[in-house]
């Protein structure tokens, strides 16, 4: 059993690796570092190439962007520890690659042979391994053949080691089970509510003494943030619209480009049943003539759903051939057939007709200029990038920018709430997060096309706004909590009855009871962590949320629904992510292990130069 296992886990590891190579080819972008730099360390006799290195870094980086759909800067990896990470994992590599020549173990050429003919990046159209791709993709990525394939030589063989060290872990079933009878658990619970409008009378409006004294024991709430005072240069597509009036011929061009856009043919909602013989779909029909079965019936006794037969809306020409004139002959929606199709005799109905629509040049036109004006302002600001880099190089400041080109001036007060005006821009808040005074203002992009170049002028710390200034909001957060607390006392009063005896029913007022509720499934929040904290049932919690206060009591502690569609998934999800983070930690034990028997050395110098490529 575990040699098949690790097999199984060998030939994965190898994917996973080859996978993680190919990423690597497709978003690294520095050929090889140069110069006598060459190795950011070595563990043992294994060195760690700054070539492997930054190659791992750029994947890790852009594992993060498709994860979050944000590009992820350097200085944001390095203070979410990926930096680190990254750093840990090749020193592993390097670690196991080091153990790997200790015990002679290795790949022969067929094996890298195979791993090389099957990644996707070099095939050809055909489908097949085409070795004109092949050596094109290498040398875009500064690799030579010989290099990735040695590199692919020790990942397959790194695999091995890997398997081995994992191979005979399986999933931690007692752990999963008490895992998922904890996640999955069900609670039945009975709740009371209480409102402002159940206090015995209105809260009244608080003394100067009680704003003086809430302010005072409230600082950080009425803190101004930090602030930072920028002074920056701009230019955006908007701001070049109105110096812009795209010539007539080109919104013609526009228009014939998009004409498919402003000129659609009629289309049908259209769903098809296709038969095996023409008298099957002709004996179909003529009983849905005679109102003997009806079109959803005949779907249903093929076995078949009515997505299954489902061709979406449609043009004549989509449909083709007789069918299609039949189909588009309907005046109104119906069923024809049978016809023949490009599947076989078939019975058509039609659920809807959408006209065909026909938007003129004329009525288009305003909306073409839009788009032809934004288009050619882009390009424009796009040809003066270079102009605006050289000035700034030559020591121009914001205000010559301003003065002397299309860029606008502007300041900003910039604080982390800050999301109008250029700071509804992430490009602009990105940048004004981690400029430094001092810094040489450059030119920096922002989304849809536009530029920027900032500076900073004073960074003002957070400061305690004066009582006057926040008089109102100092009220009125009083008022909230005046008025939770009160709640809060009388729902701890509730609570002492029922402690006595009395039936949460006749406490007089609303009581709403919730069954089989699922962790989370309460809410606010507060709400259901509140319940699923109570150990038995009957026990009650009292929870004070935004100006309302609730007292729960916990009914019944019901086991999970092994019922429910995804109660098996779940289980053995836990168990399998169980299982993979024992063999993750144990590798990374192993690993720990070896790096600490051959020895280990880093070359400061080697990693900061790495680290300034992608800055």
């Amino acid at each position: 059993m575990s040699k098949s296992v690790g097999k199984q886990a060998s030939k994965v590891a190898v994917w996973v690796l080859m996978g993680l190579l190919i990423l690597g080819l497709g978003g690294f972008g520095i050929s090889n570092f140069g110069g006598s730099i060459d190795a950011i360390g070595e563990v043992g006799d294994e060195e760690i190439s700054v070539d492997a290195y930054a190659r791992a870094l750029r994947q890790e980086l852009n594992a993060q962007q498709a994860a979050t759909g944000d590009a992820v800067t350097f200085a944001e990896a390095q203070a979410a520890g990926l930096v680190e990470r990254v750093r840990a994992r090749v020193i592993a590599d390097a670690a196991l690659d080091n153990e790997m020549k200790r015990l002679g173990i290795s790949v022969g050429d067929d094996e890298v042979a195979r791993e090389v003919l099957s990644v996707p990046a070099f095939q050809g159209p055909d489908g097949e391994f085409d070795r004109e791709t092949y050596r094109f993709v290498l040398e875009q990525n500064g690799l030579t053949e010989s290099t990735f394939e040695a590199q692919v030589r020790a990942d397959a063989a790194r695999s091995l080691l890997q398997a081995g060290v994992v191979a005979g872990i399986g999933p931690p079933e007692t752990y999963a089970a008490t895992l998922y009878g904890f996640l999955a658990e069900r609670r039945s619970a009975s709740l009371i509510r209480l409102t402002a409008a159940d206090l015995d009378a209105p809260m009244p409006d608080p003394t100067d003494a009680q704003i003086a004294e809430h302010y005072k024991a409230n600082p950080d709430a009425y803190t101004a943030p930090r602030t930072r005072r920028i002074t920056y240069a701009w230019l955006t597509p908007d701001m070049m619209l109105d110096r812009i009036e795209p010539d007539d011929q080109m919104l013609r061009e526009l228009y014939e480009q998009r004409i498919d856009e402003f000129v659609q043919s009629e289309r049908r909602l259209v769903e098809r049943l296709v038969f095996e013989t023409e008298d099957d779909a002709a004996e179909t029909m003529e009983a849905i003539i005679a109102g003997e079965t009806g079109f959803d019936d005949a779907v249903d006794a093929r076995g078949l759903t009515l997505a299954d037969v489902d061709m979406g809306d449609v043009t004549q020409v989509d449909i083709g051939g007789d069918a299609g004139a039949a189909v588009f002959a309907l005046t109104e929606p119906g069923v024809t057939g049978p016809h023949l199709s490009d599947l076989g005799p078939a019975i058509f109905r039609v659920n809807a007709i959408l006209p065909a629509q026909e938007t003129s040049y004329e009525e288009a036109r305003e909306t073409l200029a839009d788009q032809a004006a934004r288009d050619r302002a882009i390009r424009l600001i796009s040809e003066r990038i270079t102009d605006f880099d050289d000035r700034l190089a030559a020591g121009a400041t914001l205000e010559d920018l301003a003065a002397e080109t299309e860029m606008e001036l502007g300041q900003i007060g910039y604080t982390a709430e800050s999301a109008s005006g250029i700071a509804a821009y992430a490009g602009f808040r990105e940048a004004a997060e981690i400029l430094a005074e001092g810094d040489f203002p450059e030119l920096l992009e922002l989304e849809e096309g536009g530029v920027f170049a900032l500076r900073l002028d004073e960074e003002v710390p957070p400061k305690l706004r004066p009582l006057e200034e926040v008089r109102s909001q100092v009220a009125e957060d009083w008022r909230a909590t005046q008025t939770r607390a009160r709640l809060t006392e009388r729902a701890e009063a509730l609570q002492d009855l029922l402690k006595e005896g009395v039936a949460m029913d006749g406490l007089g007022l609303p009581v709403e009871h919730e069954e089989a509720l699922s962790r989370g499934g309460l809410t606010p929040a507060p709400l259901s962590e509140a319940l699923f904290a109570l150990e038995d049932a009957g026990r009650t919690a009292v929870v004070a949320v935004g100006e309302s206060a609730w007292l729960i009591r916990l009914d019944a502690i019901l086991p999970p629904d092994e019922t429910e569609p995804g109660a098996a998934f779940l289980r053995e999800s836990l168990a399998a992510q169980a299982g993979q983070g024992i063999a993750q930690d144990l590798y990374l034990y192993f690993a720990e292990a070896l790096v600490n028997s051959a020895g280990l050395s880093l070359e400061q110098a080697a990693l900061n130069a790495v680290h300034a490529q992608f800055r």
